[in-house]
């Protein structure tokens, strides 16, 4: 089992949510975050002033997938999430020891 990672930019996250439940991808978390790559931020214009920004918001996805999904799941994402430009972000896969479903117990795979 792997825990992919993705973090893109906040207006492809319908984009991309939609691409995963077409593959039959159900489960995600989804949270707000702040950060910056190469980019190191940005410059905003507020009230005429300008500002140096230097977290940029994106969204984290995480999806617990089994090995066999990895690729499709990594393509899907970045077909949905790619806009060509500086920032579309990144994904990190990471391997999963074990999975628990708190209600039934199940481990593994048959937790997912």
């Amino acid at each position: 089992m792997k825990k992919i990672l993705a973090i893109i930019k906040p207006f492809k996250v319908d984009d991309v949510k939609d691409a995963l439940t077409s593959i039959n991808i159900n489960g995600m978390t989804i949270s707000e975050v702040k950060g910056f790559g190469r980019q190191k931020g940005h410059k905003e214009i507020y009230r005429g002033a300008e500002y140096q920004t230097d977290f940029v918001p994106k969204v984290e996805i995480k999806i617990a997938v089994k090995d066999d999904q990895v690729d499709e799941v990594v393509q899907t994402i970045i077909n949905a999430a790619k806009t060509g430009k500086i920032g579309d972000g990144k994904i990190f896969i990471v391997p999963i020891e074990d999975v628990i479903r708190i209600r039934t117990s199940e481990r593994g795979v048959d937790a997912l």
